[in-house]
């Protein structure tokens, strides 16, 4: 028997067990009856009189076992074997080279529950960028930590929670996910990439208006990229929504997958619950680290991000009272009130053993940005977008970034008093697919710079 580790161009790290040819027949039986694709990839008669066994590494060291047919002590077609398949261990760091253990923050030791394995998906540490934005009150610098960039296919801050998240769907022996957002979600967007990269499906609960739930939700957007990676949609309503709310939803969800035979991971909207945050606790470590090699500012008195599901918000400002970076935290909310983030992230602090110690009101400043709505754009708000685009060459989406920088800059115009000298970090959180949703808004402001026309060619 011969056990190694191939990787693949196509499935990643995969799992080579070839056995003496005789157990072809009996090695074929179990994995028939244990696996389904894409965790059971190949059984095949090769040359060397063997059988070989392909499983991707992701999965559970008991169901290795079971694939080829024996543990220790056991046998296949009545043969005993010596030893047990591949320690447990082996099996833990396979998982596609991409779950390794995880250490926490030194700073963060009263935290409970504290996570010890984690799925590096992103492309980090982010860089950190002057951010040359005109009229600015005086003094002031703007610096911009591009979480934009973290790779997953422009996955954003997503990728930092559901590093913890799918290392923990993992843990559990989980085949799926199952997690719900809006039509244009990021966060379900970059929950369908994660999971395909971690050999897992995923199922991804939709909210659409009444008409366009009925039909084929189409490809715009981060839609286009779900379905070319295989997730399964389920569209509902937003009154199904708003009548049943997103808990309830991907319970139910979750129920039928678990009767079909699943083994599903729900996650809530946004990736924002308590294990969640820790992408972004850990993310302020990753700033501290980036300051000190003096790849941005020295010193920092503000930090900004936009805020939807408040996860993201949570974790960076506990990161910044516990690390003691004695940075502001301003979070501009695009959807929900200041007084339910204030109550969602103590709630998040609560999960981590936090809530007779700290209080999210001391932590952070939350400030109402949803202008019409969330997810709907404002003309002012697109037009704040394509300046920035065409002042910077960095481009914010419509949903979260372009409302929260905009509310910035409204604030520092308001009172440049009380910005004048200070060195403000702004947390680009990506979603620049979602972008593909406002075409025809912003046909007009793009038509309006006059800045295409037909190329006269007839003097040539």
């Amino acid at each position: 028997m011969l056990v190694s580790l191939v990787q693949s161009p196509i499935f990643g790290s995969i799992l080579d067990v070839r056995l003496p040819l005789h157990w072809s027949s009996a090695v074929e039986q179990a994995t028939h009856s244990c696996f389904h694709a894409p965790r059971f990839l190949r059984l095949a008669r090769v040359p060397s009189r063997s059988a070989c066994v392909l499983v991707n590494a992701a999965t559970q060291p008991s169901l290795v076992s079971t694939c080829v047919g024996y543990r220790s002590g056991s046998s296949l077609n009545g043969r005993s074997q010596e030893s047990t398949l591949v320690a447990t261990e082996r099996i833990e760091a396979m998982n596609n080279g991409l779950c390794v253990p995880y250490q926490p923050p030194t700073w963060t030791e009263q935290l409970h529950s504290q996570p010890t394995k984690r799925c590096k998906l992103g492309l980090l540490p982010t860089p950190i960028q002057k951010w040359n934005i005109p009229d600015l009150p005086k003094g002031t610098e703007l610096w911009i930590k591009r979480d934009d960039l973290t790779g997953m296919q422009l996955s954003g801050n997503k990728v930092r929670k559901l590093e913890f998240l799918l290392a923990d769907a993992m843990d559990k022996g989980c085949d799926c996910v199952v997690t719900i957002g809006g039509i244009q979600s990021n966060h379900c967007r970059a929950t369908t990439v994660a999971a395909r990269y971690m050999g897992m499906e995923s199922h991804l609960i939709l909210r659409n208006n009444k008409v366009a739930a009925e039909q084929d939700p189409g490809l715009v957007g981060n839609l286009l990229v779900e379905r070319l990676l295989g997730a399964h949609i389920h569209q509902v309503t937003k009154q199904e929504y708003q009548q049943h709310g997103s808990e309830a939803l991907l319970q139910h969800l979750t129920r039928e997958l678990l009767a079909k035979g699943k083994k599903p991971y729900p996650i809530v909207v946004g990736g924002s619950d308590s294990l969640g945050t820790w992408g972004y606790i850990q993310m302020i470590q990753e700033l501290e680290e980036q300051m000190l090699k003096g790849e941005g500012p020295t010193v920092l008195n503000d930090i900004v991000m936009a805020c939807g599901s408040g996860g993201t918000t949570a974790g960076i400002a506990l990161g910044v009272h516990l690390s003691g970076l004695h940075a502001k935290v301003h979070a501009y909310g695009v959807c929900d009130s200041p007084t339910y983030f204030y109550n969602y992230i103590n709630g998040l602090y609560n999960g981590l053993g936090l809530s007779k110690k700290i209080d999210a009101k001391n932590l952070l400043s939350v400030i109402d940005a949803k202008g019409g709505g969330y997810a709907i754009s404002r003309t002012e708000e697109l037009d704040c977008v394509l300046k920035v685009a065409q002042n910077t060459g960095i481009i914010l989406d419509p949903v979260y970034t372009g409302k929260a920088l905009g509310g910035l800059l409204h604030d520092m115009r308001a009172q440049p008093e009380l910005w004048e000298g200070r060195k403000v970090l702004f947390v680009h959180t990506g979603g620049l697919l979602g972008m593909y949703d406002k075409e025809v808004q912003l046909q007009p402001l793009l038509e309006g710079l006059g800045r295409s026309s037909r190329l006269d060619v007839s003097n040539i």
